[in-house]
């Protein structure tokens, strides 16, 4: 049985959630690999809309065990609330694993978050400010608390004191803020360790024995493609690895482990927060495409901005992450549409180029060269063959399929979970 990744082949928002929650009734294992809660997924089930954040979208499937990898970073005020939430809903949450190897989101990491984001004034990011860069940095720096430090109170003191040494100067000195204590920050930490223990484990063994046993393990990246922090529109980037390699990286399975890899992609591209956007649109067919996707942050409300689907950013997702397949998703909000532009190329300073520009300064500046393409008119959103699709809607994914380098295996046309063509079988 496979190990699959699944994961946004664009800036997030592509519909990663439902692509795993379809497939969460044939898996054994979904795991959440990389990120916090600075990102979200819709999931509509019978009509009833639930947003994740920091859970993995298996969570929904009855039978799933949904893992929180150690490459994610945790708040746990939120993970509870989160979970309290499906619990009222009567969503069983009991087969939660979480790695004792995540680190946690402390009070100080999301108070430096928000001070910085305002003192960098134009130069901002486009952070959500809920403390998931400077947890990573702290990671990175090696001062980070991690889940399974909960259980040490002393050495939880320790940790938590070092990296406040150095925080508390910039806090005061900097930011003019006040001091944060240790004592405090120590108290709200332990205040849920009780509750988390039953839950943490070392969930990198338990994969890879379900591996063993011949279980299916799906991996669900937090954020996208262009969002890593090594391959996306840095420093306009969130600070993990949202690629494929994250799913290694961010679950403790070997890379030789991964069968498919599969990319969720619009039908057109949104973007939230800071950084460029080749095709975004800054007129009254960019608000007609938010109003007519819902393009609102699950997590944070915010609107995105959005544009055509760039076949350049395609082929280097396909490229980067190694895609086998491709989920479009969204194919019904373009009804209506009598042309549909499709960016294949850019234009830097009078040069055509089809693939992503060497550095950043090109794509900044990059502007999109357009084919259009025939739309239609017809309602779609009843359709579950892809023969039931307009011609013109065939030949618009058929050509999305060209341009991107790798097969469109299902295709998105309504928010629910059965609104979906299938063309090819992503598990087999």
């Amino acid at each position: 049985m496979p190990a699959v990744v699944v994961l946004g082949a664009q800036w997030g928002d592509e519909g990663k959630g439902k692509a795993t929650d379809q497939l969460g009734s044939r898996v054994d294992y979904v795991v959440k690999f990389n990120g916090g809660n600075n990102a979200g997924h819709t999931v509509v089930i019978d009509g009833e809309k639930y947003a994740l954040h920091l859970l993995p979208s298996g969570i929904l499937s009855p039978g799933v065990t949904p893992v929180i990898g150690n490459g994610v970073v945790i708040d746990l005020a939120v993970l509870f609330t989160e979970l309290d939430a499906l619990v009222q809903r009567g969503v069983d949450v009991s087969r939660l694993l979480v790695s004792g190897n995540a680190h946690l989101i402390a009070p100080y990491n999301r108070t430096i978050d928000k001070v910085t984001e305002r003192f960098l004034g134009k130069r901002r990011i486009g952070t959500t400010g809920r403390g998931i860069g400077p947890t990573y940095a702290d990671k990175i720096s090696r001062v980070g608390v991690r889940v399974q430090d909960l259980f040490d109170e002393k050495i939880l003191a320790q940790k938590v004191e070092g990296a406040l040494d150095q925080k508390n100067h910039l806090l005061v000195k900097v930011y003019n803020r006040r001091a944060i204590t240790v004592e405090e920050t120590v108290e709200e930490l332990l205040s849920f360790a009780d509750r988390v223990r039953p839950m943490v484990c070392d969930t990198g063994l338990v994969l890879n024995q379900a591996l063993d046993a011949g279980k299916t393990v799906l991996f669900e990246a937090g954020q996208a493609t262009m969002l890593d922090v090594d391959h996306g529109t840095y420093p306009f980037v969130t600070s993990s690895s949202a690629t494929a390699g994250g799913a290694c990286t961010g679950s403790g399975v070997g890379p030789t482990r991964i069968d498919r890899v599969v990319g969720v992609i619009k039908a057109y591209t949104t973007r939230v927060g800071e950084g460029p956007f080749p095709t975004e649109l800054l007129d009254e067919t960019g608000q007609w495409l938010r109003e007519a996707g819902g393009e609102y942050g699950t997590t944070t409300g915010r609107p995105r901005r959005c544009g055509w689907y760039d076949a350049v950013i395609a082929r280097y997702a396909t490229r980067v992450n190694g895609l086998t397949d491709l989920v479009l998703t969204k194919l019904d909000t373009l009804t209506g549409l009598e042309r549909i532009p499709v960016c294949v190329g850019y234009d830097v300073g009078g040069r055509r180029l089809d693939e992503m520009p060497e550095n950043q300064s090109d794509f900044h500046h990059a502007l999109p060269v357009y084919e259009e393409l025939d739309g239609w008119s017809e309602d779609i959103s009843g359709c579950r063959r892809f023969e039931d699709l307009p011609a013109a809607a065939q030949r618009y994914v058929l050509a999305l399929e060209e341009m991107s380098g790798t097969r469109m295996s299902a295709i998105g046309v309504g928010p629910g979970r059965e609104a979906t063509i299938v063309r090819h079988d992503l598990l087999t």
